[in-house]
């Protein structure tokens, strides 16, 4: 019996709720269809994507666990890193993001570093364990060598590690840990 009410009363408090929030949906909180006084917000917005020209990336193809994991790290990355604006990118993979001019390239996904052996220095910030290639003497390349799928991120020679720092603790969050593996 109790059970019955139970049913019961679900069957109609349901429909009764589904109701409301469809009517404050249409009506607005106040009753008056939206056209009610508009909240003056104050503070600056973050530039829109797309204000600097696209960028064409180089991606390796797209694996299996860079399917599965991949989506949640791209879906933390911010528009705005170490005071540069992202821009658009251009790639055989929707796993590349850029920043600023000179651009700042993340690939999510990409092969094990070559240079990563078994006595090749690392550094850990925020938890995340980096392979740094700087063989080029225009680019620092950082790589994630700890991840499921690793991560790079191509820096100008000219700057600094601040966009690495920044991007250590998301991609810690996003990406589940593994033991690090050398090639040799």
């Amino acid at each position: 019996m109790l059970r019955r009410a139970a049913v019961l009363a679900a069957a109609v408090v349901v429909p009764v709720v589904v109701a409301l929030v469809v009517l404050v949906n249409v009506l607005g909180p106040d009753g008056d269809g939206g056209n009610g006084p508009v909240a003056d917000i104050e503070g600056t917005t973050s530039a829109p994507r797309g204000d600097l020209p696209t960028i064409v990336v180089d991606t390796p193809e797209v694996t299996a666990e860079a399917e599965l994991a991949c989506p949640v790290l791209m879906g933390q990355l911010p528009l705005e890193l170490a005071g540069e604006n992202s821009r658009m990118v251009r790639s055989d993979s929707p796993y590349a993001y850029a920043w600023g001019d000179p651009a700042v390239v993340l690939i999510c996904g990409v092969a094990p570093p070559a240079g990563f052996v078994a006595d090749a220095a690392t550094l850990v910030v925020s938890g995340v364990q980096w392979f740094v290639d700087t063989s080029d003497p225009d680019t620092v390349v950082w790589t994630t060598v700890d991840r499921i799928v690793p991560v790079e991120v191509r820096v100008p020679a000219s700057a600094d590690s601040a966009v690495p720092t920044a991007l250590s603790p998301i991609i810690a969050t996003a990406l589940p840990y593994t033991e690090p593996v050398p090639a040799g």
